[in-house]
């Protein structure tokens, strides 16, 4: 049964609340990522079209304008039915013959209370005849149906007949609207569907039923009631129910019903426009989707076979295209790749030139190697044979060095890739390596003086000499150089070390007393195999100490060059070479800046 509003006009049946499943099980990982479409266009076109249709949706679904139309409509049905219902009391009731009044003078008079209640007891029935004019006269402009119930419940007037001279005919303007076709029904069936009207089925007035309806009963009580119901093509129609009364006394109800669908036909104009909006903004956003994919799926697709030329190019190199101009995402993986791809082939050119500097380094003892086995079968004494034997014996311990070596330098990248820098003090480890060098040097080797310049006054003492990186391999940077600075100083001469703490650097110098370098070879002597010793000393280093000691400073993001020692100018000369000085700097830790205050 519909729910009934008093007199504030309110429509009795409201939409009913919406109620959620619970969630469903999470599908399994990956379950979304098999429908998604392949290409990232498709997928922007998809994500942003669906956010469109959801937000167009939940316009639609939770749209209060058809409950606001409708209860525009109750407060129109509810005023017009109380005008018609005071002319249909005032001009077509008929008298009883019992008693005889002047109903203009009965309402102009001032009734007490004895009056009150006999005028309530009054009898003005409805007289058919004189009530259908007036009561289709004053419908037939609106479109709306109405009827008139006595107190009995009977049908008294139906203003889709016709009343004349006790005849009743059928009002074909007012007839029921034709069955519609097969494609107009399919979409109202749809519609229906999609927004359902959730009200009480209407049943038919009929003429004899009408206590059977709650408005008639309630307005045949006295109170003016709505109803919203559905007619059997679920179209929304509004009916009101107000009572038919002279003065006190109620003589039956007049029951005002709109035309099914008309509500309905507003719904789906406003709905139609909505539409309308989403099919619009839905062609904007594909082709603002299509446009915005273009800024971001074509750059990667041309990195993507820029990359895929990479992995498979052989014999040529393959140019990145170049977005770095762009400040995005895009831009920063373009650049990303480029320096990855220009790293890519720094690397195999570094690969390529080391195994054709090992090649060679190891060409030159295995000649020599080759040629004391093959020169010593003819051997014509044993002194030959002893000097063959000695040559033979410094190849192959130059084979092993420079193995060892080659090996060392060959997995230094991995190795620092791999292990993790932690901080280290650097003046600990250095008072220790000079200490153990010179503990363990051999009689005449040069003696290593160890200086520690004070910390700035700013800097933290407790944390002041920390560094990031690989105590191992920073120590092997620190006996390297102390080799090579001994093999170039005389006996009783000292090699020089000097710590200094700077800003945001910490420096180490190692100062000999040999001959110096040349200015030509001061960036050569980093590189592999070359080395720049005395006719003597010649194959007794592999050359790549200096080159590993770069490798290794510069992975901890330092430097590392050399530099002659220059003593004061000689008259009429220029000022001599005392030594060289090998300089490295590596990044401070930020533990160790003196907090302010």
């Amino acid at each position: 049964m519909a729910a009934i509003t008093g007199q504030n006009g309110q429509a009795g049946g409201q939409d009913t609340s919406l109620t959620t499943d619970s969630a469903p099980s999470e599908p399994p990982r990956g379950w979304l990522s098999r429908l998604a479409p392949a290409r990232l266009t498709s997928r922007i076109i998809l994500l942003n079209v669906g956010g469109l249709i959801i937000l167009v949706s939940g316009i639609l679904y939770f749209n209060q304008f058809r409950q606001g139309l409708i209860d525009a409509r109750v407060q129109s049905l509810l005023t017009q039915a109380q005008i018609i219902s005071g002319a249909i009391a005032s001009a077509a009731s008929a008298d009883t013959g019992s008693i005889v009044i002047d109903p203009d003078k009965l309402m102009n008079a001032e009734p007490d209370a004895s009056d009150a209640e006999e005028a309530a007891n009054l009898d003005f029935p409805i007289d058919p005849e004189r009530a259908g004019p007036v009561l289709r006269r004053l419908v037939s402009p609106a479109g709306i149906r109405g009827r008139i119930y006595d107190r009995d419940g009977l049908l008294v007037v139906d203003s889709r007949y016709l009343y004349g001279k006790g005849d009743v005919v059928e009002n074909a303007l007012l007839a029921p609207n034709e069955t519609p076709g097969r494609t107009l029904s399919l979409w109202r069936q749809l519609n229906a569907w999609i927004f359902r009207n959730n009200y009480p089925r209407q049943m038919e007035y009929g003429f004899e039923n009408g206590r059977d309806f709650p408005e008639v009963t309630a307005a045949l009580n006295g109170a003016s009631v709505s109803v919203v119901r559905v007619n059997e093509r679920n179209e929304i129609v509004i009916s009101v129910a107000v009572p038919v009364q002279r003065l006190r006394a109620v003589l039956g109800t007049l029951v005002l019903s709109t035309r099914g669908g008309e509500i309905d036909q507003v719904i789906r104009a406003e709905r139609k426009i909505v539409l309308f909006t989403f099919s619009f903004a839905a062609l904007v956003t594909v082709l603002l989707s299509v446009l915005l994919a273009g800024t971001i799926a074509e750059p990667i697709r041309r990195l993507a076979a820029a990359a895929e030329l990479v992995r498979r190019g052989v014999n040529k190199r393959v140019e990145i295209p170049d977005f770095s101009a762009r400040r995005d995402e895009v831009g920063h993986l373009s650049g990303a790749l480029r320096d990855m791809t220009t790293s890519l082939y720094n690397r195999i050119d570094a690969i390529e030139a080391f195994a054709a500097d090992v090649s060679h380094e190891l060409k030159n003892p295995l000649t020599s190697l080759r040629s004391a086995v093959e020169t010593f079968p003819y051997a014509k004494n044993d002194e030959q044979r002893a000097r063959l034997i000695a040559i033979v014996k410094d190849d192959v311990k130059r084979l092993d060095r420079l193995i060892t070596d080659i090996a060392d330098a060959s997995r230094l990248d991995a190795e620092l890739a791999r292990n993790e820098a932690r901080p280290l003090d650097v003046k600990q480890l250095l008072e220790t390596l000079v200490s153990m060098a010179n503990e363990t040097a051999l009689p005449g080797t040069p003696k290593i003086e160890l200086e520690i310049a004070p910390l700035p006054r700013q800097i933290n003492p407790a944390r002041g000499w920390l560094a990031i990186g690989h105590d191992n391999r920073l120590g092997q940077v620190v006996r390297n150089l102390l080799d090579n600075s001994r093999s170039f100083t005389a006996p009783e001469s000292v090699v020089r070390v000097r710590l200094r703490r700077g800003m945001g650097d910490i420096e180490l110098r190692v100062e000999d007393e040999g001959p110096g370098i040349r200015p030509e070879n001061l960036e050569r002597i980093f590189e592999r195999f070359y080395t720049d010793r005395p006719e003597g000393a010649f194959g007794k280093n592999s050359g790549l100490g200096l080159s590993i000691s770069r490798q290794i400073i510069e992975a901890h993001h330092g430097r590392i060059w050399a530099e002659n020692r220059y003593g004061p100018p000689v008259p009429g000369g220029e000022r001599p070479v005392m030594g060289a000085r090998f300089i490295v700097r590596i990044p401070a830790s930020s533990e160790g800046a003196q907090k302010d205050g």
